[in-house]
């Protein structure tokens, strides 16, 4: 049966989403490590191929609740200033963190498409993946890479490090806040602090401030390395 038809109407895109999202909570309920939104985009991925309905038909509504993104990133500020001192007192050792994360992110990039055999415009479009989309694509234009191809590994990045970056974490051992937060706000930007957010005001505090700092840093580092690879 094909949705086309019924998909150009805002309406669609709108409700298409809640309904994913609502299953994707109940199915969480059962798998607990599994992210809503990585069930939610899958079945309306599936919605979309199995109806005919073209993306952009979906976007007439969907953009609707993209809208909200902003307000919801800038919500992050709350636990951020609630915590702000406690922050304050680990300063060095979190900017430190966020640092050295930032680095790695950028590198293994590379060297993970230089051992496949990639293009330089796939190792471009790689390298700002692990920080918040937004600033993601717009290094990857700047840069001559894929912003689309870009958007969708930056979501991925965040979405398989909110799954399972807490977890690995603590399997070796590292158990304090601040470990977790850096770790995961620098390198699953705004999907990986909306779940620790969920688990403690700090925890997400810790990882909000580390995702809007590991976006200026990666900003700044991919230009000496792109000049590198002309």
């Amino acid at each position: 049966m094909s949705l086309h038809p019924y998909a150009q109407s805002p309406i669609f895109g709108i409700s298409l989403t809640v309904l994913a999202y609502v299953v994707s909570l109940g199915v969480q309920r059962y798998i607990r490590w599994l992210h809503p939104l990585f069930v939610c985009s899958g079945l309306i991925i599936l919605v979309l191929y199995a109806g005919g309905v073209p993306y952009s038909d979906y976007k007439i509504g969907g953009s609707l609740i993209e809208f909200f993104l902003g307000p919801a990133t800038i919500a992050m500020g709350v636990p951020l200033y609630k915590n702000a001192q406690k922050i304050k007192e680990k300063i060095t050792p979190v900017i430190a963190g966020i640092f050295a994360g930032s680095v790695m992110g950028i590198v293994s990039s590379i060297a993970l498409v230089h051992l496949l055999g990639g293009t330089r415009e796939i190792m471009l479009t790689m390298m700002p993946k692990s920080v918040t989309t937004p600033i993601s694509v717009e290094i990857i234009r700047a840069m001559g890479g894929n912003p689309e191809l870009g958007s969708v590994l930056t979501v991925l990045t965040g979405l398989l490090g909110s799954m399972i970056g807490p977890e690995v974490l603590r399997r070796f051992g590292m158990r304090d806040d601040f470990f977790i937060g850096t770790a995961v706000g620098t390198s699953s930007h705004g999907i990986g602090t909306g779940r620790l957010i969920r688990e403690s005001d700090l925890l997400g505090s810790i990882s909000g401030f580390s995702m809007c700092l590991a976006g200026m840093i990666t900003s700044v580092l991919v230009i000496p390395i792109y000049r590198l690879f002309p």
